[in-house]
């Protein structure tokens, strides 16, 4: 019997009856559910999940971001992750809401693939260098101004070297995962997700000469910031984070583990950056006749 865990976004509409045909499913296809603590309420069934190590593989229930939180959770636990998008988007989910059936029998009978996505690990050090918080992330590590309309001074170090000053309204470092999110709309690049790198982005730079960065995996970035505002944050995935104060160092490295997403064989990167963000968008235009 597959060990199944459930996360999932509690503010989609119609979640409850997701929950209850999954339930209906999991009896038919021998597979045991363990749902998260927002979720066990609400679905009538199954067992409370205590630790990702209970389980054989994650469902997550939502969009992007339910999948993002999904990898949090399990930490760098080799589990892989089956992203369901009840959303609008999910560019990193393996299917949509309605090909929940379709997709748990492919998961019962082991008809997919597991790809490995490179994570990154952010720590924050205090005035004296100690660790004072570490973060997880699948897509993106951001440091960013607050609420303030001045430009961010930071050094920005590959190692010993100096990679540059970079004068900007942020910087977003990236895995290729997360290069078609925020990093994309800051003007990164597109990394093909199996590849393994560091993406740097700065976020509205303040000169013509800075450009983004794709780097070589082993690489250790550690930013210090010059001038701004005093008011600063370190961000993960856009959904969790910590303050940054003058005199701190953000050190962000490649994670231990990566991160496991179940893909089926019949849909491809490609086929989803088209279908999701438009790629090729251009000639479907010229197609339509429009100028």
């Amino acid at each position: 019997m597959i060990q199944v865990g459930v996360v999932g976004h509690s503010g989609y509409p119609g979640l409850r009856d997701v929950l209850a045909r999954l339930l209906e499913l999991a009896a038919e296809l021998h597979l045991r559910l363990y749902f998260e603590d927002e979720l066990y309420p609400l679905a009538m069934g199954g067992e409370r999940l205590l630790a990702p190590e209970m389980v054989d593989v994650l469902v997550t229930l939502g969009g992007d971001g339910t999948l993002l939180r999904g990898a949090r959770y399990l930490g760098g636990t080799p589990v892989p992750i089956l992203g369901i998008n009840l959303g609008r988007l999910g560019f990193l989910t393996a299917c949509a809401g309605d090909e929940l059936e379709t997709a748990l029998k492919r998961l019962a009978i082991g008809d997919y693939e597991v790809q490995q996505r490179m994570a990154l690990q952010a720590q924050v050090m205090d005035r004296a260098g100690e660790e004072r918080h570490r973060l997880f992330a699948l897509n993106d590590v951001v440091l960013h101004k607050g609420g303030f309309a001045r430009v961010l001074g930071m050094r920005v170090h590959a190692g010993d070297e100096l990679v540059g000053r970079i004068s900007a309204d942020g910087l977003i470092l990236s895995t290729p995962t997360g290069s078609t999110g925020y990093s994309l709309s800051a003007g990164g690049p597109v990394v093909f997700p199996a590849l393994d790198s560091i993406i740097v982005t700065p976020i509205s730079a303040h000169t013509l000469s800075i450009r983004p960065l794709v780097l070589p995996p082993a690489s250790v970035l550690t930013v210090r910031t010059e001038d701004g505002p005093d008011e600063l944050m370190v961000t993960v995935d856009g959904q969790v984070g910590t303050t940054f104060a003058p005199g701190e160092v953000l050190q962000v490295r490649r994670a231990p583990s990566p991160v496991l997403i179940v893909r089926f064989w019949d849909t491809t990167f490609f086929s989803r950056l088209t279908r999701k963000l438009g790629w090729g968008g251009l000639r479907d235009r010229d197609q339509d006749g429009n100028c």
